[in-house]
């Protein structure tokens, strides 16, 4: 039996522009003598849909476009991911279900049975878990089908109370087949060897997994769709980050052939109890650079407008922008102040100069002084505070913001992760944004960036990498003025953010118990910021935003 395997980025609500690449790929694999052809979780739709769901009409055009992908599942079978509704009519009104079409029929609907409720999913708030399993009958073999985090629940704490696959497996199965919207974080792809080959070692069956791929707002899909066989040995697996189409041969003897060289597995054990700022950058890299080509695609914009300051966090992120938008789309404006160093000046301008992007200077000194004039009889007499270093960041967020709108731009945001946790930003300054480029990157990370992408060149004049960072907000300032090291502040706040560890462990493990409390204190102050802050690109575990949901209003830790 040859199975396609269809790695596609789709586009949530778009449903013309996913069916007719889900069409496009079944008449290439049919083309090319296909069986059968598996797609990713919901890939009708798009995931994550959300409260989309929630709408009749959706769910309408989710049939309609089902009922038109059915009419070209002749010869080849078809599994293609939708919801679906639930006609018992107990429990929630909606099923995540995979289709199974052939002879222009849909002959089996297959539902998921675990439904994730972490970090940024929330399906159980729309779907009703599967209550029977069966495998499907297909040219002679028995397919056993399940949807992404069906075959999660193995290893040694199972988060639910049922593994479908023990199910399934009693109706004894030639093949595991299952359609997956996995997100991207730089640990998931050693994670989802893993659990594969602990299903296949577990079933001794093959596995056609079948993944995402693309950016919907923050999630990013990294693909990656893999096939092993029973013997747990990876006989194929796709290109991460790219859309992509091939084919396995499910041999009777229940062996898979392919035609490619042979595929390396990248199984190395992670080490996740420690920040490692040098891990995967590769892929992180290529992560943000899908994250905003897709955001810009996606919503029909073009052009980037970014704040250019000569230091480590905008250099990254115009050199982001240029590489998934083209340089000639990316427009960098430099606002030094009176406290603006010239060498920073002179870094940006080289930085747009290597990169080829247009930039321009617009010096905030008059603007700056004119306001400080008209606040004086507010201010009083008071001596120079963070609300004089505060209005500059602010005066920057209006000019950068007044450009976009006159333009047609939208604004990126370049704080980085170790920032965000500890407040270190201005809310309607340089907090301002419509996407939050290196929010899930901590300091160290963004560095880590800095040097791949200058691994050929030198792209980021290094003058920006190696200098101490600084707001440049008042005279001599360093970044250090006003938070610990950041060698040390970014294992800290790992600690607790992405390993959800409290001050007591986190002082076992070393660090200094005054600088923990110092640390958490501002991290749980600040979430009222961060509640008004941009979608930010996930790259990690856990990530600001939609997975991370913590109270503003909270003592815990303070």
């Amino acid at each position: 039996m040859k199975i396609f395997i269809a790695q596609q980025n789709y586009h949530i609500g778009n449903f013309e522009s996913n069916t007719k690449r889900i069409i496009d790929a079944i008449e290439e694999a049919k083309l090319q003598g296909g069986d059968l052809i598996v797609f990713s979780e919901m890939c009708i739709c798009g995931y994550p849909a959300r409260d989309f769901v929630e709408f009749n009409d959706f769910i309408d055009k989710c049939y309609q476009s089902i009922d038109t992908i059915r009419q070209y599942a002749d010869t080849i079978g078809v599994l293609i991911g939708s919801p679906a509704r639930n006609p018992i009519r107990e429990g929630k009104d909606l099923f995540n279900a995979a289709f199974f079409l052939y002879d222009k029929k849909v002959q089996a609907e297959i539902h998921k049975t675990l439904l994730p409720t972490y970090d940024v999913f929330d399906e159980y708030r729309y779907f009703e878990p599967a209550y029977d399993w069966k495998v499907i009958d297909f040219k002679g073999k028995k397919l056993a089908v399940t949807i992404c985090e069906d075959i999660w629940n193995l290893g040694d704490n199972p988060i639910y109370r049922i593994c479908p696959m023990d199910k399934l497996i009693t109706q004894r199965p030639d093949v595991m087949i299952n359609l997956s919207a996995s997100p991207f974080d730089y640990t998931q792809n050693d994670t989802r060897h893993k659990i594969i080959q602990a299903n296949v070692s577990k079933y001794a069956l093959p596995m056609i997994y079948c993944n995402a791929v693309g950016s919907q707002t923050e999630i990013v899909f990294d693909g990656g769709s893999m096939v092993y066989d029973k013997q747990g040995k990876l006989c194929k697996q796709l290109p991460i980050f790219t859309e992509a189409l091939e084919a396995v041969i499910l041999n009777e003897d229940g062996s898979i052939s392919t035609t490619d060289m042979p595929a390396i597995s990248n199984t190395e054990t992670i080490n996740t109890d420690s920040l490692q700022a040098e891990l995967n950058t590769d892929q992180i890299y290529n992560a943000l650079v899908t994250g905003i080509k897709d955001y810009f695609g996606k919503m029909g914009f073009t052009k980037a407008i970014i704040g250019s300051s000569g230091g480590i966090d905008s250099a990254v992120t115009i050199a982001l922008a240029c590489a998934a938008l083209g340089k000639d789309q990316v427009r960098a404006v430099l606002m030094p102040s009176p406290y603006s160093t010239d060498h920073s000046v002179n870094d940006a301008v080289k930085l747009s100069q290597n990169l080829g992007n247009p930039y321009e200077i617009v010096r905030i000194n008059e603007v700056y002084e004119t306001l400080l004039n008209t606040l004086k009889p507010q201010f009083q007499d008071l001596p120079f505070s963070l609300a004089e270093e505060n209005m500059q960041s602010r005066l920057r967020g209006n000019i950068l913001m007044s450009i976009a709108n006159k333009f047609g731009y939208i604004l990126l945001n370049t704080s980085n992760k170790s920032e965000l946790a500890t407040g270190y930003g201005t809310l309607y300054g340089d907090m301002a944004g419509g996407l939050g480029v290196l929010g899930d990157c901590y300091k160290l990370q963004v560095y880590a960036l800095a040097r791949y992408i200058n691994r050929n060149e030198e792209i980021i004049p290094n003058n920006i990498i190696t200098k101490a960072p600084s707001a440049e907000l008042r005279p001599n300032q360093k970044d250090s003025d006003s938070l610990p090291d950041y060698e040390v502040l970014d294992k800290i706040l790992y600690q607790y953010i992405e390993r959800r560890i409290g001050p007591t462990e986190i002082k076992a493990l070393g660090y200094d118990a005054a600088l923990v409390d110092r640390t958490l204190k501002m991290v749980n102050a600040n979430e009222y910021k961060r509640n008004q802050f941009c979608p930010i690109i996930r790259i990690s575990p856990k990530a600001f935003g939609v997975g991370r949901r913590v109270p503003i209003v909270g003592k815990y830790l303070g």
